[in-house]
C-alpha cells in the first residue's frame, strides 16, 4: 500500500512537471513575438528620428554627420541659409527688378519643431546604454559624387535576453546578428531595411 501511495505521488509530480513544460512551450513563443515586435518598433522609431536629424544636418552642411558629436553640435549651434528671391528670375525683360536676400534660420528651431531629442539621439532603446553605429562618407555613384550615410544596430543589442539564436525556432527570419538600419554606404539612399 505504501508503494502505491509513493507511486501516485510521483505520478502527480510528473503530471505537474509535464503541465509546466507544456505551459512554458506555449508561453515562450508568444512572449518572444510580443517582445520582438515591441523592441523592434522602438528601435525603428528611433532610427526614423535619427534619419530626420541627418536630413536636417544635410540641409545645413550639405552632407551627413559622421559622428554623434558633429551631428548634435551642428543641429544645436549652426543655421540654415535661406535665399529669398524677389521678382521673376525667369523673365528676361525684368532682370533689373530681381534681387536676392539671404537670411539664416537656427537649425535648433527645426529640431524642436520636428520633436527630436538631441540628448538621447544616439542611444539604442532597450540597449542598456549602447549606441547606434553611425557612418557617413562620399562615393561616386553613376559618375556623380554623392554623400551617403548608414546608421544601425545589431538586433542582439536591443533584444536583451531574447537575443539568443535559439529563438530562431519561433521565427525563421529572426537572426540576432542581423542589423536593423537605414541608409547604405554603397548607394545613395535613406531607406530603412524594415521598409521592404
Amino acid at each position: 500500500m505504501k508503494k502505491r501511495v509513493i507511486f501516485n505521488l510521483l505520478l502527480v509530480i510528473l503530471i505537474f512537471f509535464l503541465f509546466y513544460v507544456l505551459y512554458q512551450s506555449i508561453r515562450e513563443p508568444i512572449k518572444f513575438k510580443a517582445e520582438k515586435e515591441k523592441r523592434e518598433l522602438a528601435v525603428i522609431n528611433k532610427l526614423i528620428e535619427i534619419r530626420k536629424a541627418q536630413e536636417l544636418f544635410r540641409g545645413v552642411k550639405g552632407g551627413f554627420a559622421p559622428t554623434w558629436d558633429s551631428l548634435k553640435k551642428v543641429l544645436r549651434h549652426d543655421s540654415f541659409m535661406i535665399v529669398q528671391v524677389f521678382g521673376d528670375p525667369d523673365d528676361p525683360t525684368k532682370q533689373d527688378e530681381v534681387y536676392y536676400d539671404t537670411i539664416y534660420k537656427p537649425a535648433y528651431d527645426s529640431v524642436l519643431k520636428v520633436g527630436i531629442n538631441l540628448d538621447s539621439l544616439e542611444y539604442v532603446p532597450y540597449g542598456g546604454g549602447a549606441k547606434f553605429d553611425i557612418k557617413a562618407d562620399t562615393l561616386t555613384y553613376q559618375s556623380t559624387l554623392v554623400n551617403v550615410v548608414e546608421v544601425g544596430v545589431k538586433r542582439k543589442v536591443f533584444m536583451g535576453p531574447w537575443g539568443d539564436p535559439r529563438f530562431k525556432r519561433y521565427d525563421d527570419s529572426y537572426d540576432p546578428e542581423s542589423v536593423i538600419k537605414f541608409g547604405d554606404l554603397n548607394r545613395p539612399t535613406l531607406a530603412g531595411n524594415w521598409e521592404r
